[in-house]
């Protein structure tokens, strides 16, 4: 996740008010008025499970250096450093074909054996692309001239013998189906799906560090302290490791959504995160000799979440500004949300998981109304309603 912009945002809610509560226990029904509505007021933005965004630059202000701010969000963990290629899904290119912007030693690749070509320069030609033949394997390169798409014979084979990519001298520019382009380092690839039927899908094979270069000015403000930075790209990279291998033998390993990490390619660079990377070159976090699941979000609010491994801990965390909000959720939103319940009557907490301010975040929220009531989970209300964190109280 991307640290939160916060703006006039700042609301008038105890952010120094962070206490281990006791047992989880549920809050009071809070009636709705026909008609009307419930108030969330929380703190912090995203999952809060290790390293928040907004806390290590809190950290970092006050001197901590990223080593120190990584062994605070990540207790338990060592350094060291790895060296790898990621193959990222480019999400925006929706089409099956890969197109790019003729560039300065354009070059084109078949998967199926290595060979490369140096595709042709021409003020004639304004685009290339990579597309499948039928639902086989073989691949087909088009240029674009006048108007109208044209076959290029790969010399030697006519056609691309397996999965084909682009690679310029220069970052290579993609061009998506909107029109826009993006420019990419590494290699561009246009590359099966496991849908079959020759559907494609658009790849970017990456070295490791300059991968990071695209996700931390993604993921981060540049403005931001050196030290905090500096732990954006360690936490990006190991991140990213992590999850390449548990996705071996997958035709990609991340994608470059929220979903995975923002990821913008060389679009997105700057002097300031490259700096950051640059100075932390290959050091990823270690837990037991294997790469951490190092998840980060924008604030935890004051307070971290435990995860699933030991090293992602619930804890105070005094660095992170806690990054107050308040939202008005009308009963119309829940009803659209959950047209079972009828008229909405009452919203309940039922359940919290007993750390940070109120007892902790949401784990059970309960919508009653005039049908039935509705139970969910904390991360679904928050889904359903877009809300910044499950860390929220609910008033009148």
């Amino acid at each position: 996740m991307r640290a939160l912009g916060l703006g006039v945002a700042a609301l008038a809610v105890a952010s120094g008010s962070l206490v281990v509560a006791g047992p989880a226990q549920a809050d009071p029904a809070v009636t709705v008025p026909a008609g009307g509505g419930v108030t969330l007021t929380g703190l912090g933005y995203g999952h809060g499970h290790g390293m928040s965004q907004y806390g290590a630059n809190g950290a970092a202000a006050k001197g901590l250096t990223a080593a120190q701010i990584l062994a605070f969000y990540y207790p338990g963990t060592a350094l060291t450093s790895v060296s790898t290629t990621l193959r990222v899904r480019l999400t925006a290119d929706t089409g099956n074909d890969t197109v790019v912007l003729p560039a300065r030693n354009l070059r084109l690749r078949d998967t199926a054996d290595g060979a490369t070509f140096v595709l042709p320069a021409s003020r004639s030609i304004t685009r290339w692309r990579i597309v499948p033949n039928g639902s086989t394997s073989v691949s087909k390169v088009q240029y674009l001239s006048g108007g109208t798409w044209r076959g290029w014979a790969v010399p030697g084979r006519t056609n691309l013998r397996k999965e084909g990519e682009f690679k310029a001298s220069v970052p290579t520019r993609l061009v998506l189906p909107s029109g826009s382009t993006r420019a990419y380092r590494g290699w561009l690839r246009n590359a099966r799906t496991p849908s079959g039927g020759g559907t494609r899908g658009t790849l970017n094979v990456i070295p490791l560090e300059k991968y990071v270069r695209g996700v931390v000015a993604s993921e981060m403000p540049a403005s931001w302290r050196p030290a905090a930075l500096q732990a954006q790209a360690v936490a990006a990279r190991t991140y990213a490791v992590n999850i390449q291998r548990s996705r071996t033998g997958q035709w990609y390993h991340l994608c470059d959504t929220t979903s995975c990490q923002v990821y913008g390619g060389q679009s997105n660079e700057t002097g300031t995160t490259d700096a950051a990377i640059k100075a932390t070159k290959g050091r990823i976090v270690t837990y037991a000799g294997k790469p951490a699941f190092t998840q980060f979000s924008s604030s935890s609010g004051g307070y971290t979440l435990a995860g699933t491994v030991p090293y992602l801990v619930s804890k105070a965390d005094a660095y992170d500004p806690a990054n107050p909000w308040k939202v008005r959720l009308t009963a119309s939103r829940v009803q659209r949300a959950y047209p079972s319940i009828g008229t909405l009557r009452s919203v309940q907490v039922t359940r919290r998981d007993g750390r940070g301010s109120w007892g902790g975040r949401i784990t059970a929220i309960r919508f009653t109304g005039t049908k039935k009531s509705v139970s969910v989970t904390g991360d679904r209300a928050r889904s359903a309603f877009g809300l910044r964190s499950t860390l929220f109280t609910v008033s009148r």
